[in-house]
């Protein structure tokens, strides 16, 4: 056996587990990942295998496909909304297109004109942005080529847009929660023909992509907002049930463990929430296991480690939760304001602030922080976690941490 060939063998099942992070939280739509290696510490100067210059401003993720990270971005002089296409080995830009120019929107003083997230099939990359009063959903081709576009409608909202979309097999759905008629909508991905539309009720603006898991036995696209907590199938948009409020909007996406689906958030309203996914038709007084009022995150998700949820507050109270029963294990002050989601793999949590610090810390019953890594600029977008690698936006670059 020559030299080559031994080391090919060695390096074959390391490739083979690699894993993309191919939209909003992730391969599994809750944040974590499966592999190992990812860094501990870095600094400015110190485990940055790269960064490179974003051309505007957003606050949407990163995704990585392969050899390709892809994000979105809005140059607010000229209103122009574009898909960025990055080398993964070394930042280079490979290619950036203009998705659509159009006046900025009303929005929020903490959102932005590029919050969607794009999702990607490994052949596709989809995106969304807001154009006027209409919501507007493009397909690209990996190598930056418009495949089709579409418009599910209009869209009201006086807090802006944000809205990421969500594979499941070959349709490609997004939240259309507003003030108006609200809708979730399953377009092919193929064509951006419409599959199915489920009406929300209530008709208030929120702001929660959708994630399916697998729950009680099926497939289940569950959200909150629009006053409530749903699930739904996600080949069908039937209503599976339904529990009312606790309050109006939602930002944050749902995690699960032990049985246990976990909600967060809420305005004018807060709320942490456990419910028991096996419900049929309303559910509201019969499937709520725990509530709590303390350390509610708004806009960062939660993640789920083991037999425990994890959340921050938009203030940086960090808190471990049972999740069968809602018992508070431990609450620890992080940064001075979080935006960003939680992501964690290898037992480890990266709980990443505003300022562009990011506290990792050690999933378990006991608070142990590992780590406190700064990039030297504010960050809003959540996160990125493949191959051993932590992808950052910040307010000005991307970044790369690798040992």
């Amino acid at each position: 056996m020559t030299t080559r060939i031994a080391a090919l063998i060695l390096v074959l099942p390391s490739a083979l587990g690699a894993q993309d992070w191919p939209g909003w939280r992730g391969p599994k739509g809750d944040g974590t990942s499966a592999e190992k290696g990812f860094p501990v510490t870095w600094g400015p100067d110190r485990n940055v295998r790269w960064k490179t210059p974003i051309p505007g401003k957003g606050h949407s993720s990163p995704i990585v496909v392969g050899d390709r990270v892809f994000l979105t971005t809005c140059l607010e002089d000229t209103g122009e909304r574009r898909l960025l296409c990055l080398s993964a080995a070394d930042g280079r830009l490979l290619w950036q297109k203009e998705v659509l120019t159009s006046p900025l929107e009303r929005k929020h003083k903490l959102n932005s004109f590029a919050s969607s997230t794009p999702a990607s099939d490994g052949k596709h990359v989809w995106s969304a942005f807001l154009a006027q009063d209409r919501f507007h959903v493009f397909c690209h081709d990996l190598d930056g080529n418009l495949v089709w576009k579409t418009s599910p409608g209009t869209f009201s909202s006086v807090h802006g847009f944000c809205s990421s979309p969500v594979l499941w097999k070959d349709t490609v759905i997004f939240n259309g929660d507003q003030d108006a008629d609200a809708w979730i909508v399953a377009l092919e991905k193929a064509t951006g023909k419409e599959r199915w539309r489920a009406d929300r009720p209530n008709k208030t603006r929120s702001y929660v992509p959708p994630v399916i898991f697998e729950l009680a036995g099926r497939p289940q696209l569950v959200l909150s907002g629009s006053k409530c907590v749903a699930s739904y199938d996600p080949d069908t948009g039937e209503q599976i049930w339904l529990l009312d409020g606790p309050t109006e909007q939602f930002v944050a996406s749902l995690v699960t463990t032990e049985g246990v689906l976990f909600v967060t958030g809420g305005y004018p309203k807060h709320f942490l929430i456990g419910i028991k996914p096996d419900g049929k038709g309303n559910v509201t007084a019969t499937h709520e296991i725990w509530r709590d009022t303390r350390g509610v995150s708004y806009v960062p998700s939660p993640v789920a480690w083991g037999p425990h949820f994890y959340v921050v507050s938009d203030i940086g109270q960090a808190s471990c939760l049972e999740a069968s029963t809602g018992r508070r294990l431990w609450m620890q002050k992080l940064g001075r304001h979080h935006s960003a989601s939680i992501v964690a793999a290898e037992g480890r949590l990266y709980f990443l602030d505003d300022d562009g610090t990011t506290h990792v810390v050690k999933a378990g019953d006991a608070f142990e922080l590992l780590a406190k890594n700064e990039i030297g600029e504010e960050a809003y977008a959540s996160p990125a976690l493949s191959r051993g690698r932590v992808y950052i936006r910040g307010a000005k670059h991307l970044f790369c941490i690798g040992e």
